[in-house]
């Protein structure tokens, strides 16, 4: 077991060193407030002028109370073009996609007429390659004649004619039910790019005069603001 020596504190001992503390800090605080007394500044000594511009105390109220005012205006002005900005840019977003549903249907109109048309033509081409079938067939069924045969016009002479000639009036037939519909797809086509192109003017237009009433807009509010006593004057209601 280690010993140990308990020692009795010393009350005088740490009452001295309490007093001697309190004594310090008290002449740091004393000297603090003699160096401030020795360095305050000294009175101002300025010359008499006269303060206030030469405006009178009403004007002056009068020119604070017209300066709110056209804050207010302004103010307003701000958030009435925010809500039409808003407004404007809705209504263009709310145009842009139905313009391009409108792309959409319509490509997919031409695209189903064009399907339409190829099937018509694979039909008419498949019926007149069955008619042509069934004709060769016929044709191969009848006796050949020579010159003379053709000459005296007998009957395997004309029904030969009268297939040959159903085999042209097919053809004819054919062909011109062709080019009819060539001339339908093509009108559709030029009749789509000149309402595209319509519609592409409009569109232009409407912006165009968009940014014209802005700018009008832009141009009264400038003027309005050169000229802040205008709106002040009797019988104006705001």
């Amino acid at each position: 077991i280690n010993p140990y020596v308990l020692i009795t504190p010393n009350k005088t001992r740490r009452n001295q060193l309490q007093q001697s503390k309190l004594s310090f800090a008290k002449k740091e605080l004393d000297d603090l407030e003699q160096w401030k007394e020795e360095h305050r500044p000294g009175p101002i000594k300025l010359v008499p002028q006269r303060l206030g511009g030469k405006e009178s105390e009403a004007q002056a109220r009068q020119k604070q109370q017209m300066m709110l005012m056209q804050s207010k205006y302004q103010q307003k002005c701000k958030r009435e073009e925010y809500v039409k900005a808003k407004k404007a840019a809705e209504e263009a977003e709310v145009l842009k996609k139905k313009a391009i549903q409108r792309e959409k249907a319509e490509r997919l109109e031409v695209k189903k007429r064009q399907q339409e048309m190829q099937r018509r033509e694979m039909f008419l081409e498949d019926q007149y390659y069955k008619t042509n079938e069934l004709l060769n067939r016929l044709d191969l069924g009848l006796p050949k004649s020579d010159s003379c045969q053709i000459a005296n016009r007998g009957p395997e002479s004309t029904a030969w004619t009268r297939s040959h000639t159903y085999k042209q009036a097919l053809q004819e037939d054919e062909n011109r039910r062709l080019e009819e519909m060539k001339q339908e797809q093509r009108r559709k086509a030029e009749l789509m790019e000149f309402k595209q192109k319509q519609e592409e003017e409009a569109r232009t237009r409407a912006h165009q005069n968009e940014q014209r009433r802005v700018n009008n807009a832009f141009l009264d509010r400038l003027q309005n603001k050169m000229q802040p006593n205008s709106i002040y004057q009797p019988g104006y209601s705001g």
